[in-house]
């Protein structure tokens, strides 16, 4: 099944071809003041705040005889309206209404398309009241548009969701088209960190079945983090072994300082982040801060307790450390918590697979659909808070990335909305979409586009209100 069509129409120099480019990122369609320079139907992939279709660039609709040029790319207008899953009609807010564009309204209002009409050109004063002209066209609320400055691209996405996100689903291999969706593909980049002399070097060296890195009793022996290509079960592994790190108050030595920030540079470029914690010691508060500094950086951690072929009481050690981390770094719960030994391989294996499956999760993108479905039921499920008495609207959330999930939630007020409020909603994200262990970025969008406000309280034009 085909992506969503989304169609471009109205008539020329209204700034079609303009917003075909921003839509598809890249300047492809011709742009000029000449109005008819774009002839052909033109296609490409567009994305908008998590919205993957097709969108096609029509031609300026002029009423002329069929066989003449204007007439056979009206033709082309009319195919690719019938082909889409729902026509942006643009209309030039600056100009206002004019009777070509009534005409193209009336041909519409016969489609089976569905119609969302934007009025482009909106920026300034001038441009809204355009803007609010374009309801006396009978297809529904239109919206304020500026596509050359990138203005009311939050109220397109608006329009367009509940026509487009209904496919999404369908399409689990879109995944793989989208640049800031990264699929989790190659190797498998998997940095060891942790204290001095818990044992990093010594662990890859029984991971890799050779002894590649110096180790000894002493601390400090590894200062370059060292990357080594290896594979496991048929699975590649690029594996950095990285410097201790100390208490910064406790580190003075200039070399020392340069391995610390190689070490950080390790961590910043891995995908998923072992630290290493030594038995003998247990869990201690320089581990508590490497571990928050890998999850700052949005890496996937897991945590592996090292030695454990020489510790002493191990099953209240292991739950003593699962509670340590559970209160410690309330962030993110469950964090995968592994015995093992770097001197007989014990644990290796489980964690490493792991390890792969924890990327998985790291890099998952969650359809558009699902998650203003999940979003919709958690609001219902536990309301805003009206600080003041005034209510704070959340009207929809989009993923922006992976790796790690990173969420925009889109609204009004959302600079009075708690704190507490949103860890509800990312510990609710995280258990009823099943994202893992791993961290979570959301981020807070208001309305910016002055129309939105202004249109909400003018209301349909005076023809249409109620008496």
């Amino acid at each position: 099944m085909g992506k969503p069509v989304v169609a471009i129409v109205g008539r020329p120099n209204v700034g079609k071809s303009t917003l075909f480019n921003r839509l598809v990122g890249k300047r492809v369609a011709l742009v000029d003041d000449r109005p008819g320079v774009t002839r052909d139907r033109r296609e490409g992939d567009a994305h908008l705040l998590g919205l993957d279709f097709k969108l096609i660039d029509t031609a300026g609709f002029e009423d002329e005889d069929e066989q003449s040029l204007p007439g056979r790319m009206r033709k082309q207008t009319e195919a690719a309206v019938a082909e889409a899953d729902v026509a942006l009609f643009v209309v030039d807010a600056k100009s206002g209404i004019t009777p070509l564009d009534e005409e193209i309204a009336r041909w519409l209002r016969g489609s089976d398309t569905p119609i969302v009409v934007a009025a482009n050109k909106a920026e300034g004063k001038l441009g809204m009241e355009g803007a609010m002209e374009a309801y006396t066209l009978g297809l529904g609320d239109p919206f304020a548009l500026s596509a050359e400055h990138g203005e009311g691209i939050v109220d397109l996405f608006d329009a367009l969701r509940p026509h487009i996100e209904r496919d999404e689903d369908a399409e689990p291999e879109r995944q793989e088209e989208e640049d800031p969706f990264k699929p989790a593909t190659g190797p498998l980049k998997l940095a060891i960190v942790g204290r001095p002399n818990a044992g990093k070097s010594t662990l890859v060296n029984q991971m890799i079945g050779e002894d590649r890195l110096i180790t000894g009793p002493e601390a400090g022996i590894t200062r370059d983090s060292i990357t080594l290509n290896w594979e496991w079960q048929g699975h590649k592994v690029e594996l950095v072994d990285t410097a201790g790190l100390r208490k910064r108050a406790k580190v003075d030595d200039k070399l020392e300082k340069l391995s610390a920030m190689d070490t950080k540079r390790s961590i910043d470029m891995a995908e998923v982040v072992i630290l290493l914690l030594d038995a003998t010691r247990g869990l201690e508060a320089q581990d508590l801060r490497i571990a928050d500094q890998v999850i700052q950086e949005g890496r996937a951690l897991m945590i592996a307790i090292n030695k454990w072929d020489i510790a002493e009481g191990a099953s209240a050690l292991f739950n003593g450390v699962k509670a340590a981390l559970e209160e410690g770094l309330s962030q993110i719960k469950n964090i995968p918590l592994f015995a093992v030994s770097a001197k007989t391989g014990k644990g290796i294996d489980q964690m490493i697979e792991a390890a792969f499956l924890l990327r998985e999760q790291w890099s998952r993108r969650v359809s558009t659909g699902e998650l203003n479905r999940w979003f919709d039921d958690a609001i219902d499920a536990h309301n805003p808070p009206a600080p003041k008495g005034q209510r704070i609207k959340l009207r929809y959330i989009t993923q922006v990335k992976s790796r790690p999930p990173t969420f925009v939630i889109f609204g009004n007020r959302l600079d009075m909305l708690p704190a507490s409020y949103v860890r509800y909603l990312e510990n609710s994200l995280r258990k009823d979409l099943k994202m893992g262990p791993v961290p979570l970025r959301i981020n807070l969008r208001m309305q910016s586009n002055p129309y939105h406000q202004r249109a909400r309280k003018a209301g349909p034009p005076r023809s249409e209100r109620s008496t």
